[in-house]
Order: C-alpha cells, then structure tokens, then sequence
C-alpha cells in the first residue's frame, strides 16, 4: 500500500512537472538596509519575486507537491518552527527599524552641524574691507560723541573776570585845533586799569587776548588801551594792568562841560570804561576748540583830588 502510494505520488510530480508553463518571473532589487549602516555593502540587494498572474496554476501544483512531501512532520513541530521564525523575522525587523532611526537622527545632526560650519565659515569669509569700514565708521561716531562730551563740560567752565581798579595818572584839558583846523577843548590822559582773570576749567588752559580797552565821555573816546595775550593754566588766575592813554583828544561839543583851570578840570568828570575779554582753549587739540566771551562796561568817576590814587570798580561794573 505505501510502495503503491509512493509511486503515484512521483508520478503525479513526473506529470504536473511537464504540464505546468513555463511562466516568466520578475525581480524586483531593492537597496538592503544594512547599506546605511556605514558598511560597504553598496551592492547588496534583497531579490523579491514577483510572479505574473498567469503563473498561479504552476504555484499551486509547488505547493500541493511539497505539502504532500512535508504531510510526514508532526503539526506541532511545524507550527512550533513557524512561530520561531515569525518571532526571530519580527524581532530582526525592529532591530533593524530602530537601527534605521539612529541612522537617521545621526544624518540629521551631520547635516545641522555642516549649517553651522557654513554660517560659521561665511562670518569668517567676510572680506577685509567690510571690517575695515565697520572699525573706521565705529571710530568716529565714537570719536565725535567724546569730543560732545568735552565740548559741553567745557563750556560750563567759563572763565570770569573781575575788574579791580582804576587810577588817574594824568587828566588834561587844554584848548586846540582838531586836524581840519576847528577850534575845540582837548583831552590828554594817562589811566590804568587793573583787573583779574581767573581759569575755572579744571582739565584745560585758555589763552587770552581782548578788544582795546575804551574809556569815553559823552560817547567820545578820550582812552584806548589793549590787553598784551597770555596763557591761563587751569584752575589759576592772575592780574592784569593795562595802560588806556588820550592824546589832545578832540571834544567838540562835549567839551563846554568840562570846567578847567590851568589845564586841570575843576569837577568830578564822569567817564565809561568798555572791555570785551576773549579767551580759547584747546582740549583735544585743534578739534574742540570752545571760545569764552566777557564783556564788561564800568561806571567811572574821575576826581581831581585823587590823582594816582586806585579807584575801586568792584560795585561800578556790570559783566555779561
């Protein structure tokens, strides 16, 4: 019974071996998954077959041949090798899953840390120019906000000056001819003012010069004089005198006033005294230069009785 049943089992493979067609199979190459791991196995490839659909009758005489084969084995020790190998294909698939994320989260910071590198390599490949112009321009805005500072706290340190005294050294009236050959009373005089300047500026010097010195009587200037330049170091003073001299100054009209005798006036002759000071100082070389203006105007009054005595000016001026 098993010889007989043995034999007609080969002759039904010998039979269905011929008669099934030759039916075309096509392979479908896909790049394997290990290729990402880094290892050179850029040529390896999973082969999958795929029949065409005429190729099903050919299919299922395969498997009802090996099924007839494998009827021998026990369904516990099949069932128990398929599960092994379901269980060993599904745990080498998760194995290779999670290898893939790493693989991928690995790509994905290469990728960051060349950005990086780009913007990194970009800063550094600005040309020399850029930097150049970038230092030049930051040198003067800061160079000019200091210069500003400089300028302002300056100019709350103006110098002041203070007039002291005057004193009558000579006062003159005689009659004479102006040059046009008029008859008029003429002044000579010799005066000298005193004053002081004192430097306020705690990091600066100033250097000093004045309009002429102006003493006049009815709008008529009868006395110049002019402040010889100095330099003031900071936070110094120091007195000045200045000589205001007339010579046979013409008064026309003015002159009716003027009481005399022998050449010598009689009365208080009341007279006006002027003066502008200027003083510049440097504070960062030729660049902040600020300029310091005092005028002063003085109520004078000449007395006859006190010649070459100092005549105080303290109350007698007003500065601006």
């Amino acid at each position: 019974m098993s010889s007989t049943h043995h034999a007609k089992t080969d002759s039904e493979v010998t039979s269905l071996a011929p008669s099934s067609p030759n039916r075309p199979v096509y392979y479908v190459q896909s790049p394997s998954r290990d290729s990402h791991d880094g290892e050179k196995t850029t040529n390896s490839f999973h082969s999958t077959p795929i029949l065409s659909p005429m190729g099903s009758p050919g299919r299922q005489s395969r498997d009802s041949s090996s099924t007839r084969y494998s009827g021998s084995l026990k369904p516990s020790t099949q069932k128990s090798s398929t599960n092994g190998s379901r269980s060993s294909s599904s745990r080498h698939h998760q194995h290779r899953h999670r290898k893939g994320e790493k693989q991928q989260w690995k790509e994905f910071d290469a990728i960051e840390e060349e950005g990086l590198l780009d913007d990194d390599g970009y800063r550094k490949g600005l040309p020399r120019r850029c930097y150049f112009l970038a230092f030049v321009v930051g040198f003067f805005v800061l160079f000019t906000f200091f210069s500003l500072i400089l300028w302002g706290a300056s100019r709350n340190q103006k110098p002041v000056v203070t007039m002291r005294s005057i004193s009558f050294n000579e006062f003159g009236i005689q009659a004479g001819m102006d040059s046009s050959g008029v008859a008029t009373e003429m002044v000579s005089m010799n005066s000298t003012v005193k004053m002081r300047f004192r430097n306020t500026g705690t990091f600066f010097g100033v250097h000093v010069t004045s309009t002429p010195l102006v003493l006049s009587f009815s709008q008529l200037t009868v006395a110049t004089g002019s402040v010889k330049k100095f330099y003031q170091r900071r936070k110094s003073q120091r007195t000045v005198a200045v000589t205001l001299i007339g010579s046979k100054i013409p008064l026309y009209g003015g002159g009716a006033d003027l009481i005399s005798k022998e050449g010598k006036p009689v009365a208080a002759v009341s007279l006006v005294l002027d003066l502008k000071v200027r003083a510049r100082a440097y504070v960062l070389g030729r660049v902040v230069k600020p300029k310091f203006y005092n005028t002063v105007q003085c109520s004078v009054v000449m007395d006859p009785k006190k010649m070459n005595v100092p005549i105080s000016l303290k109350k007698s001026c007003t500065y601006l």
